[in-house]
Parts: C-alpha cells; structure tokens; sequence
C-alpha cells in the first residue's frame, strides 16, 4: 500500500477514490455534468495556491484598467494590480513591466544532445532528421548542446506544475537581448535554443527578438529556434515564433493539455481555447511547406484521474483534421507540486489513452515510460 492509494472525496458528489485530486476536489465526471458548481471549487482551489505567491487569482478584468495582450489571458490592470503572470502591474496609470523586448527574465543553460525535449523522437538533434541543412550530424547530435531557456512567470497555472519554481519571480536573472546574443556566440557547439519554463508567452516579445539578434549575425549557422508552451499567445507574436521556427529547422511544441474547456479551468486555472486556434494557424500556414522536420508537434500529460481516453480522443481528432502526419506524444504524470497526491499515470490509462490517439494519428508515441505506473 501506497499513500498514492488513499481514497479522496468529491466535495460535490460524494465520489471516493485515489484519483480525485485533495487540492481540487471535485472528480472528473463534476466537472463534465456540473461544470458551474465544480469550477467555482476549483477557482478557490487555485486562489490559494497563488495567493501565497502575490500573484491574482484569476486574471483581473478592472474596468478602466490597462490591457495587456500578450497572451490568451488579455489581463486588464486597474491601478497596483499585476497581471495573471506576475511580470506586468499597473504603477501610478502606467503599465510596468520587469520584461521587454530588450530585456529578459531566466535560467539558461547547456543541455547535452539527445535532451529529454519532448521532440527528441524525431527532431534533428536527436535524429539528425534534416542534415545538413538543419542538423550537423546525420544522427544524434552528440557532442552538441541545446541552449534551453527557462522563463519565469505563467499565463497558466498548473496544479500538476513540473517546474513551479518560475512563479518566484525574485529568482530570475535579468538577461538583455546583447547578452544572450553574446552567450550563443560564445557557445559555438549549441544547435538548438528552446524556449520553456513557465511558458514562453509572457515573454514572447525578447524571444523573438533576441533569437533574430543571434541569427542576424550568423545566418548560414545551425540553430534551431524552438518553443515549448502552452500555445495561448499573442497571434502576432506566436506566428513570428513559428516562423523563426520554421526557417532554423526548430519545432513548436504545444502542451495541448485538455480538450474540455471547464477541465483547462480546473486543471490550469484558465481556458486553453486559443492554443488550438494557434496549433492550427501553425499547422496551416508552416506544416505543409516543411513536414520534415516537422514544424509542429503536440504532447498531453496523462494526470490519472482527470486526462482520459475521451480528452485524448478529441484532441488527436482535432490534430488529425488538420494533418493526420502532425506528430503527438502523450506524456506519464509525475506526482508533483499541488497534484502530489495523484497515483503515477496506470498501464490501464495509457493503453487506452494510446489506442484512442492511435485511431486518429500516424505518428504517436509515448513519452516518460519510467514512470509507468500499475
């Protein structure tokens, strides 16, 4: 016996059971027959999580306030009121920010090939896919680094976080556009930079312009420009992300985490429509013009409990409607942050998550296999 195994309560229904989350509690089928009352137990949920870290609990909506458009969230700040992210507040009627386009805040560093980057299945430094016009070796690029990028701040705000420290805004290094230009200059043996964290939208405006910095200055260089993120951004700023993208041999990867809007609420704090609106302006507008390596790329995290066959189902779907090649990894859940009480992803869970994505797509494959659990 496990402490993974104790049973937890629906506050809502009464359901018990290891898989119900004690942050969130309310089950899966709540949130699908009674979304009003199981998203309002859930907003709670996450307002205690961010209050400790001073950040608002739903994105404000002040009327009279400043907007932000960077991402999905469209935050509008009345006077001393921060946005969703935590990196924009409103001093004095004046929209301030501790990020610019000149001006990021991160972790970086060298991260040997093949990495655990989710794409490594099939993008060039793990493959050599693309060689020797996007990759210097025609396999695994051993020897070679990808130069990884950790944002600070969120638009989402993942109960199952793997990385939560980016919310301690404090820990963050200020880098100007020069400075990471002069780091990837310096590091003559990096092929690739991928953008994570967090997640890259609030910080959109410096990744782009400092990656067009670097690849200004060495244009016939191997450098893949890579994102990883949540796919809720500004259209503007996501189709110049995939664009860079498209140009260096790099990937866009979207952490499609659920198909359900009210389950993205509960799960993530906020919708996650606009990620599929940005999957497929990517998917129509780059994938087509270079499939291989492919562009574009989709993982779900299986969160027992919670990401069933049916999410699953649906988003493979949704995939498989633009172009059923798109290639998708479904990813095994660590216990982890505020879902620590959750069971590792079941062998049952992933067969038939498996089944559900391979009746729609080509290319599936399974990421995180260590962690299979029983």
């Amino acid at each position: 016996m496990g402490w993974w195994t104790v049973s937890k309560k629906c506050k809502l229904c009464g359901a018990v059971g290891a898989e119900i989350s004690e942050t969130l509690q309310v089950c899966l089928r709540c949130l699908r027959e009674n979304p009003d009352e199981a998203l309002s137990q859930a907003r709670e949920a996450h307002k205690a999580v961010r209050v400790g870290y001073g950040l608002p609990p739903q994105p404000p909506r002040t009327p009279g306030g400043i907007r932000c458009a960077l991402c999905s969230n469209e935050c509008v700040m009345g006077l001393g009121e921060k946005g969703y992210c935590g990196l924009r507040e409103n001093r004095g009627g004046k929209l301030e920010s501790v990020v610019s386009p000149d001006i990021g805040l991160l972790h970086s560093y060298l991260d040997p090939h093949a990495t655990n980057c989710c794409a490594a299945w099939f993008c060039p430094g793990g493959t050599g896919l693309g060689y020797p016009r996007y990759a210097r070796t025609p396999s695994c690029e051993k020897g070679y680094f990808n130069y990884a990028v950790f944002f600070y701040g969120c638009n989402f705000n993942c109960l199952f976080c793997q990385n939560p420290s980016h919310k301690k805004l404090d820990e963050g290094k200020r880098v100007t556009a020069a400075e990471f230009k002069a780091e990837l200059e310096a590091n003559l043996m990096c092929t690739c930079i991928c953008f994570f964290g967090g997640s890259p939208e609030p910080q959109l405006p410096f990744a782009v312009n400092a990656s067009k910095k670097i690849l200004e200055e060495s244009p016939s260089r191997v450098l893949r420009v890579c994102f990883e993120w949540n796919g809720c951004g500004n259209e503007k700023l996501v189709r110049e992300a995939a664009e860079l993208s498209f140009k260096t041999g790099g990937n866009i990867k979207f952490d499609l985490k659920c198909f359900n809007p009210d389950l993205s609420v509960a799960l993530s704090g906020v919708p996650n429509h606009t990620a599929y609106r940005n999957f497929e302006l990517i998917a129509r507008e780059f994938y087509g013009e270079r499939p291989k390596p492919p562009v574009l790329t989709a993982t779900t995290l299986l969160v027992p409990g919670y990401v069933d066959a049916l999410e699953v189902e649906s988003i493979a779907q949704f995939i498989s409607e633009l172009n059923p090649n798109i290639p998708y990894s479904l990813l095994l859940f660590h216990p982890d942050y505020y879902m620590s009480d959750l069971p590792y992803t079941s062998k049952r869970q992933l067969e038939l998550c498996l089944k559900a994505a391979k009746k729609h797509l080509k290319n599936v494959h399974v990421g995180n296999l260590q962690l299979l659990g029983m």
